[in-house]
């Protein structure tokens, strides 16, 4: 987990996985699309959910529901599933998710070190409270550069 959890007032997108809710920097997110919407026409692989196409741009899309939250896994999409559209250094990717939660602004002094957090899980910036909210705050950048080694839950 890096040393300085929040160095100054951001804004995270909220969403929800498995009963617990996340968010990721706001400002790299590039749309919003709901799950049925999205034009796929690649699917495969339990966390790759395979590629589709997106205002112009072909990218992978990454099913965080079965990376975070094991009874998501194989699980078909509900109406309410969305997908966060972000840009990381290794390009655009699509982020699916079970529900967007809408944005938060966070000031350093609301995040805290996440309890119980492996010190491999670089890519947990810390909890997030905020007006009687509990968000699990993640670097969707480091996340998305975890190389795959195995089927694994990551958080």
């Amino acid at each position: 987990m890096p040393s300085q959890l929040l160095a100054q007032p951001s804004q995270f997108l909220g969403f929800a996985l498995g009963g617990l809710e996340y968010g990721l920097d706001y400002a790299a997110v590039r749309e919003l699309k709901a799950y049925r919407e999205l034009e796929r026409f690649s699917s495969d692989g339990e966390i790759i959910g395979g590629v589709a196409y997106s205002s112009g741009v072909i990218m992978p899309v990454m099913d965080l529901r079965a990376a975070f939250a094991d009874s998501a896994a194989g699980v078909a999409p509900s109406p309410d599933t969305d997908v966060i559209v972000v840009r990381v250094a290794a390009g655009v990717v699509g982020v699916v998710v079970e529900r967007v939660t809408g944005v938060v602004r966070m000031r350093p002094e609301q995040v805290v070190p996440l309890p119980g957090a492996h010190a491999d899980a670089d890519y947990l910036i810390g909890l997030g409270l905020a007006r009687g909210r509990r968000m699990i705050l993640i670097d969707i950048d480091r996340l998305m550069s975890l190389a795959p080694t195995e089927s694994r839950q990551v958080a």
